[in-house]
């Protein structure tokens, strides 16, 4: 009985699915591996995700802000890379990272628009398809103004602020600077 259980011990114990097409055998017997020689491996699947294809996600999602868009692109469902991202804290980082980018892009757009405008063009044609007329209108899309009008104003106020506490000359920095010399002429005694 004992001699079982040594053979059983001895033979190699294999992990997940490895008669899957998509799949090849990597393993080794144990959780310390073959008498004790290292980490166990798993099965390497052939769908995992390369340097390439996160390379493509990032990026489209950076162009795009747009994760069901990315995921699309490298040929994923939704579930799978957002399974990736709470596995993985380097794909989730560059994935913050590359929003980050995204929705920099996307201001400066809607900022261009707003101080540039927009333009369209119209085209009419006649019946035989020749051009018959070409008007282009030309707007500024003033709700995407308003908003990036307030946030830059609580921006530079902010920003003015931090400058009001830094400022050497500042109200704050006058009453400390009388603070530091009264408690001088308490040290003195005078």
């Amino acid at each position: 009985m004992a001699d079982e259980a040594k053979e059983a011990r001895k033979r190699p114990r294999f992990t997940g699915r490895a008669k899957g097409p998509d799949r090849e055998l990597v393993l080794g017997n144990s959780q310390q591996g073959e008498a004790g020689s290292g980490p166990q491996k798993r099965a390497a699947r052939s769908d995992a995700w390369s340097a390439e294809s996160r390379k493509i996600f990032l990026e489209t999602l950076a162009l795009t802000c747009n994760v069901s868009e990315a995921a699309r692109v490298v040929g994923r469902n939704l579930s799978t890379v957002y399974y990736q991202k709470r596995r993985d804290p380097a794909f989730a980082r560059a994935w913050k990272q590359a929003l980050s980018i995204g929705h920099e892009e996307l201001k400066a757009l809607m900022l261009r628009q707003a101080l540039f405008g927009t333009e369209e063009e119209e085209i009419v044609l006649d019946a035989e398809g020749a051009v018959k007329s070409r008007k282009i209108k030309r707007g500024h899309p003033h709700m995407v103004q308003a908003i990036l009008f307030k946030a830059h104003q609580q921006e530079v106020a902010e920003m003015l602020e931090q400058e009001e506490v830094e400022k050497p000359d500042g109200e704050d920095a006058v009453m400390r600077l009388r603070k530091a010399l009264e408690l001088v002429r308490e040290r003195r005694g005078g």
